[in-house]
């Protein structure tokens, strides 16, 4: 199966994630979709929590990759960076304003998970593009 990939470096700068929101959207507006459809909103956040785990929590740069298939599937996500630290999702208080990040992607995404990547690690989620309004793009549309 042929899948379409783009990708985003992100330095280890707590700012890099609000550039990693608005790369998504851009993304997503060159295949046609609104920026505010249930999917694209569904995508940025889960590319936020991603992101800034990888740069706030580890202190590396961060590779972020949106892989499309070309077919029926699920887009899948990916965040690679520099830490061997396993992901650890929490639990958070109902008063905390934190901790919530994976747990969002837990309850967003179809499947999640992580494996050892290199010297670091690859955080991955897949969601569902099956919806009425979900892209799909040519292989040209979608370049970075």
């Amino acid at each position: 199966m042929q899948v379409l990939q783009v990708q985003l470096a992100v330095s280890a700068d707590p700012a890099e994630v609000g550039r990693a929101r608005r790369w998504v959207r851009t993304r997503l507006l060159a295949c046609g979709l609104d920026a505010n459809a249930p999917f694209a909103e569904t995508l940025v956040l889960v590319v936020s929590e991603l992101v800034t785990n990888a740069v706030v929590h580890t202190g590396c740069p961060a590779v972020l990759r949106l892989v499309w298939p070309e077919g029926p599937g699920p887009l899948r996500v990916e965040v690679a960076d520099a830490s061997c630290a396993a992901p650890a999702p929490r639990r958070a208080s109902g008063e905390a304003v934190n901790g919530r990040g994976l747990e969002l992607v837990e309850l967003l995404c179809e499947r999640w998970g992580w494996y050892p990547d290199g010297s670091g690690k690859r955080v991955w989620c897949e969601l569902d593009c099956g919806e009425p309004g979900a892209p799909a793009c040519d292989r040209g549309v979608l370049t970075a």
